[in-house]
């Protein structure tokens, strides 16, 4: 069923104001329409109000992201308002004024929308816009840019008061298109969604082109000697080396995923004199401060130091912060205030380098990097023609710490088993290692696809998300510097890495005497060799870390009793099965658990058999290689073919949580092989 034309009007505009990020942040901001529809219980005119719902994002709002409420209910609840101290009550009444079933949950802004006489309204949290309010004089410079059709409003924290607010300025001055809200972002109305729509854009473009023609040319200061951006290469190398450590300290009371940026924005803000006095002030438009909390972490060195005395300025800065976050929510917490939700930061500045940002996945994180480019943005805008002078801190934590915004966060879904892991699998452009990083990410892991075939690696991460799940890498693991780069790749990507599956393999079935050297060195190079180097740049990483970790080893059934034919095969892989119980003896210490599994008879999928392995043991056993699989199945205990989903079950199992105690351990996955029974 097509939606109403006003939902309909109202979705297109929505799309086209949230895909443009000059107009509002990822998630930010509402947009409204009434209209009239039929009442289905009585046959009349019913007056209704699509607004977009809670969570929501307009770039991407479709019709099931809309609250549909009843606007003759939504205005009675003037007739009950209990008072602005008593707000935050109105927001359940809201479930009073819904029309029909499903839709979106009524956010906090409904008020503002349903309150305001307008067909359309649109707020908005424009980086121009939010530049006037957060500046000093915000009022007078918000007149001299709009004149009369732009009325200020004083912040005041959303919900049903503003609302009430804002339909009184646009009562009072019914020459105005919209209002800039102080320490907040922008409000628009009109009569159509066209007219709406227009009169936004007018204030945003309006507020971009004031800014710029009345502005300083540098208003964060001149440039400070030795602070300036590294070189490419160098910036690179750079941030690789810091962001374990990083992403360590952001996770002291809970894991995070990371995400770098060293866009130009960032590099230029972090060289400035005055990065230090604005970073300290922190964020201001409510939507930047829940992702970015109240401040950044910023480095205080410039980017020609040391890694070793940068990183032990980050620790001292770190056991700082926490200090100092502490007392900020002792300074304004109320008996009734939700507990402190953790003291690490989200947002770390490094110059020279970049920005890190976290969050509890890799969208989380990445969305909190983008605001605060939204803030850096905003800082320089107040300071081109003022002052940055963002709300005041009791008013921040009110807002960080507002009963409503721990009820939202309390009716998150609980996060999978694998949430915060970064995980890279070798050999994952197809079969088992394609298989165990599909089941990772479905488990929540963020999953690094590190193949040698640079094709089948792309399109394995496009499937499974992109990203925001998964990147590609081209590695052979033969190479030590290709392994470097791969993990170099993941920690900038995902901030770090904990979970490693050595899958990458490769197979000649001979016999004896016709096994070359050449055969040889070629498997024990891609598997003991290859094995060995990724473990131990995952050592490297997850030391830094101090995280622990897991480190899982494909290994074979053929470690433990070998058929026929394959010498060189069965013996790299029972070098790779004694990797596993070394490894697990030396990092042990540093929580990084070390596994095995020892599959069999894979043949569906596998990319080993399809790449000649399986005709050469088909010939061995003298069978057809269409009927392998069948064979291995018929040899086993549970006459059950194993398939590569089976493999990487057994690696969820290792690393899902429950396991929590066991390294050292090899599990068999080949459907019961007696004669490869662990003893």
């Amino acid at each position: 069923m097509a939606p109403h034309p006003e939902a309909a009007a109202l979705l297109s505009r929505s799309n086209r104001l949230g895909s443009d990020p000059r107009n509002t942040n990822y998630a930010g901001g509402n947009t409204s329409a009434k209209g009239i529809d039929t009442d289905p219980v009585t046959g009349g005119d019913v007056e209704l109000m699509w607004v977009k719902g809670s969570g929501g994002d307009l770039g991407t709002l479709t019709e099931s992201g809309l609250a549909v409420l009843r606007i003759d209910r939504l205005l009675a609840l003037k007739d009950v308002y209990p008072g602005v101290e008593r707000e935050d009550e109105m927001v359940a009444a809201f479930d009073y004024c819904l029309h029909g079933k499903g839709g979106a949950a009524p956010s906090i802004d409904t008020a503002m929308h349903g309150l305001v006489d307008a067909a359309h309204v649109d707020h908005l949290h424009p980086d121009s816009g939010i530049a006037l309010a957060c500046a000093a004089d915000g009022e007078k410079l918000t007149a001299e840019c709009f004149g009369d059709s732009v009325v200020w409003v004083p912040w005041r924290r959303p919900g049903f008061q503003l609302g009430l607010d804002i339909a009184a300025v646009k009562k009072a001055n019914p020459q105005a298109i919209g209002c800039v809200l102080g320490g907040h972002g922008i409000t628009a109305w009109g009569d159509t969604a066209e007219e709406c729509e227009r009169n936004s854009l007018h204030i945003i473009r309006t507020a971009e082109t004031f800014l710029a023609e009345r502005g300083k040319d540098e208003p964060f200061g001149p440039v400070v000697e030795g602070y300036a951006a590294l070189g490419g290469v160098e910036r690179r190398e750079r941030a690789a080396a810091l962001a374990p450590v990083i992403r360590s300290l952001a996770s002291q009371d809970r894991p995070q995923v990371g995400h770098f940026t060293d866009s130009e924005v960032v590099l230029d803000f972090l060289a400035s004199a005055e990065h230090p006095r604005l970073a300290a002030l922190g964020t201001s438009c409510p939507d930047h401060f829940l992702r970015t909390k109240v401040r950044p972490l910023v480095l205080d060195l410039p980017p020609t130091v040391e890694p070793d005395e940068a990183i032990a300025r980050l620790k001292e800065l770190h056991a700082e912060y926490r200090e100092e976050y502490a007392a900020y929510y002792q300074r304004h917490a109320l008996p009734d205030s939700p507990a402190m939700r953790g003291a690490d930061p989200a947002i770390v500045l490094v110059p020279g380098v970049g920005m890190f940002s976290f969050g509890k996945d890799k969208q989380t994180a990445r969305v909190a990097g983008e605001f605060y480019v939204n803030a850096i943005n905003v800082m320089r805008g107040a300071e081109a023609v003022s002052t940055y002078a963002p709300i005041e801190e009791s008013e921040k934590f009110r807002i960080e710490y507002w009963a409503l915004e721990e009820a939202k966060l309390q009716r998150m879904p609980k996060p999978k088993p694998l949430a915060t892991r970064v995980a890279l699998v070798t050999g994952a452009g197809s079969g088992i290692g394609k298989a165990i990083a599909e089941r990772l990410v479905a488990e929540g892991a963020c999953v690094v696809i590190a193949d040698l075939n640079a094709e089948n690696a792309a399109d394995v991460a496009t499937a499974l998300g992109g990203p925001d799940k998964a990147v590609a890498v081209t590695v052979d693991v033969t190479s030590e510097e290709q392994i470097a780069e791969a993990f170099k790749a993941a920690v900038l990507a995902f901030g770090g890495v904990d979970l490693v599956v050595n899958n990458a393999g490769i197979s000649i079935s001979k016999p004896l005497l016709e096994t070359t050297a050449k055969d040889w060195d070629l498997q024990h190079d891609i598997m003991a060799r290859g094995s060995f180097l990724v473990s131990r740049e995952a050592a490297r990483v997850m030391i830094a870390q101090g995280l622990g970790g897991d480190v899982i080893y494909i290994a074979s059934k053929n470690a433990v009793f070998a058929g026929p034919n394959n010498i060189a095969y069965s013996a790299t892989k029972a070098d790779q099965a004694h990797q596993v119980r070394l490894l697990a003896a030396e990092l042990g210490e540093h929580g990084i658990r070390v596994n095995g599994i020892n599959p069999d008879g894979v043949v569906r999928g596998s990319g080993i058999f399809a790449g000649g392995w399986g005709a050469q043991r088909a010939a061995t056993y003298g069978i057809e290689e269409e009927k392998l699989g069948e064979f291995y199945a018929q040899r086993t205990i549970l006459k059950r073919e194993v398939l590569p989903e089976h493999v990487a079950n057994a690696v969820f199992a290792l690393t899902g949580g429950d396991l929590t105690h066991t390294t050292g351990l090899h599990v068999p996955v080949d459907a019961g092989v007696a004669a490869a029974f662990l003893r």
